[in-house]
């Protein structure tokens, strides 16, 4: 069925031809549209608030059970912590209260009466997590000490977007300390690559660029911050996820010390790190298309949907739903056949669904299902009822693989090296030295809607902190979300 055929009129439902704005005329749009036909999220009714309905918040619950095991594989522990941080704790760190001050939301009375000090509504929490690490910590042997938190922050945002960019958001925010600065950068460097680009590679199927952000874009009040950046089919960057080597610094104004082996009071170095609901907006943007959502399989609420499309069918619809089911198949019945099938058809295009199983008389007849990939170009092929379920676990891995080979092909085709600032323009990731760039070169870039988005060395590999052979690096420079 192509997209010029879903007029279709049945079940006293009428199905749009036009249903999404096409990505080539207007991205933006294209993205508002799906969020809210694939029934993803909408706005909070205090400006900058989301509300994430139940598929969209399936699909965050996949990204936060694969991160949480991930997480946890790696000796971390999970714990809760306040959503009101006295405003006097942020001020021990003063290029962090600086940083954050501008997205700050701040209580000043509760209860009828003015509070003796304003509460701050948590937008991190470095503050408060270190001092309670200040208490938890005595000797050497309590280290390193492992913290993690999922929970929600509030930024205030000027510009809200569903998912990308919202007062009140959905992450995790790990903290830990150590007894040395290497054992920190160790920490930092292993979140990166064991637990962010895993999930976001292996679950979300987005190939990512790691990197080093450079000094305007380091994490208020850390030693040097670390990013994942994907690269969106409209050809900006997205900022997937963050891991920041604290240094001494909330050490020192926390108190964040330990006796060591030798009975010597230690500052201990302590590290941060966070990924948050917008990769839901990257993963709406990394695979998206004209009919909606593209879910890779493992994060998909469904992986199969199986269609029935007459009442005569429905019992060997749900006879094929259990038995996926039991094969270990996310599985969701429609056996709404008082609604038209087109409206149905575009409905489960529209939520990315990865495999659509069709089921009617004739099928059952031939003892047969109509399969479709939402990977693919939308046509169907016929499978036998009794293999489906067997050729099941083996499709879903090829799509999964297939969503990521798509993705890195497109990135690849949007990268270009260039030699100098002035040679970047449109849509893409250009590769440019360092060296040539500059402060003066990234105020330039910055003026023109570009940004460095993180820096490598020559081999594409994560540089260590600011050094001596910062020139030899080279930035990733595009526009971005």
């Amino acid at each position: 069925m192509g997209e010029g055929e879903r007029g279709e009129q049945g079940g006293g439902h009428r199905v749009a031809k036009n249903v999404l704005t096409p990505q080539a005329e207007d991205f933006p749009r294209w993205y508002q549209d799906v969020v809210a036909k694939a029934e993803l999220a909408e706005n909070g009714p205090a400006r900058g608030t989301m509300t994430i309905r139940p598929w969209g918040y399936a699909i965050w619950e996949h990204v936060q059970s694969d991160m949480d095991r991930r997480i946890k594989a790696t000796g971390h522990d999970n714990a809760a912590f306040p959503l009101l941080i006295p405003m006097s704790y942020l001020e021990r760190e003063a290029e962090h209260v600086e940083g954050f001050s501008p997205e700050l939301a701040v209580v000043t009375h509760a209860g009828g009466e003015e509070l003796a000090e304003p509460l701050v509504v948590r937008p991190t929490s470095e503050t408060v997590i270190g001092d309670a690490m200040s208490r938890w910590i005595q000797g050497y042997r309590d280290l390193p000490l492992k913290l993690n938190q999922w929970g929600n922050v509030v930024r205030w945002e000027l510009r809200p977007r569903l998912f990308l960019r919202t007062t009140e958001f959905l992450w995790q925010e790990g903290h830990t300390a150590h007894a040395t600065w290497r054992d920190a950068q160790d920490e930092t460097l292993q979140i990166l690559h064991e637990v962010y680009d895993a999930t976001i590679s292996e679950l979300l199927a987005i190939p990512t660029v790691i990197g080093r952000k450079t000094e305007r874009e380091r994490f208020a009040g850390a030693e040097t911050t670390y990013t994942l950046e994907g690269l969106m089919r409209d050809g900006k960057a997205l900022q997937m996820g963050t891991s920041h080597h604290l240094g001494q610094n909330f050490a020192k104004g926390f108190d964040i010390a330990y006796t060591d082996a030798d009975g010597e009071r230690k500052l201990a170095w302590t590290t941060s790190w966070g990924v948050s609901a917008r990769v839901v907006g990257g993963l709406i943007m990394s695979h998206g298309d004209d009919r909606g959502l593209r879910l890779p399989p493992r994060c998909a609420p469904a992986q199969v949907v199986v269609v029935a499309v007459r009442d005569e069918v429905l019992d060997a619809a749900r006879d094929l739903s259990g038995r996926l089911r039991a094969a270990g198949v996310r599985v969701r019945l429609d056996e709404r056949t008082n609604v038209g099938f087109g409206r149905r058809i575009v409905d489960w295009e529209l939520k990315g669904v990865p495999v659509r199983l069709e089921l009617g008389p004739r099928e059952l007849d031939a003892g047969q299902v109509a399969l479709a990939r939402r990977d693919g170009d939308g046509a169907k092929d016929a499978v036998a009822l009794d293999a489906v379920v067997d050729r099941m676990p083996g499709l879903l891995a090829e799509m999964q693989q297939a969503l990521y080979d798509q993705a890195l092909a497109r990135r690849e085709a949007a990268t270009q090296d260039v030699q100098g600032v002035s040679d970047i323009d449109g849509p893409g990731f250009f590769r440019v030295p360092y060296k040539v760039v500059g402060d003066a070169g990234e105020d330039a870039l910055n003026e023109r809607g570009y940004s460095i988005r993180c820096l490598v060395t020559a081999d594409g590999d994560v540089p260590g902190p600011r050094g001596d052979d910062d020139e030899d690096l080279i930035a990733y420079v595009s526009k971005a979300y």
